[in-house]
């Protein structure tokens, strides 16, 4: 420690970062910052994609039962839902290649990372929707049903 001073005052001094603890940390990389968050984004679009893809499955496979009201509003949000994914899907390919620690492309990183938030909400109004109109048996169909033997 230099005299008169904290460590990460010292540390400061030569142009390093400290933190409380007195170790040395290393400036934030953007690049891979942005890049994990792409990805933990593009995660969370294939789950939703494949509860998506579930719910047309049930959907389509129970029109002739009559157990699906709202049967072509359900039908059309669904899909758009997935189209609109598949979208955003792209966006995140795209934007996970963009360097953004080049400074001509902040402005273009910029606009594809609103663009793609803005579809998200999209999506998730969209899933809201989905969700209110009911699948009444849907998730009843997937509960745990215990087996009755003849034991009982």
């Amino acid at each position: 420690m230099a005299p008169g001073g904290s460590p990460a005052a010292a540390a400061g001094r030569r142009g390093e970062a400290e933190d409380d603890y007195g170790s040395e940390r290393r400036p934030l990389d953007l690049n891979k910052y942005t890049t994990k968050k792409t990805i933990a984004q593009g995660m969370l679009d294939v789950a939703l994609l494949t509860a998506n893809a579930s719910q047309l499955k049930y959907v389509l496979t129970n029109h002739g039962n009559q157990q699906v009201h709202f049967y072509y509003l359900l039908l059309v949000l669904i899909s758009v839902s997935i189209a609109l994914q598949v979208i955003v899907g792209i966006l995140i390919l795209v934007v996970g290649n963009v360097n953004i620690n080049r400074k001509e492309n902040h402005y273009v990183g910029n606009i594809i990372n609103n663009f793609t938030v803005g579809l998200i909400f999209l999506i998730s109004v969209i899933n809201i929707v989905i969700s209110s109109l009911g699948l009444d048996n849907y998730s009843s169909q997937y509960q745990y049903q215990p087996v009755v033997t003849g034991n009982n």
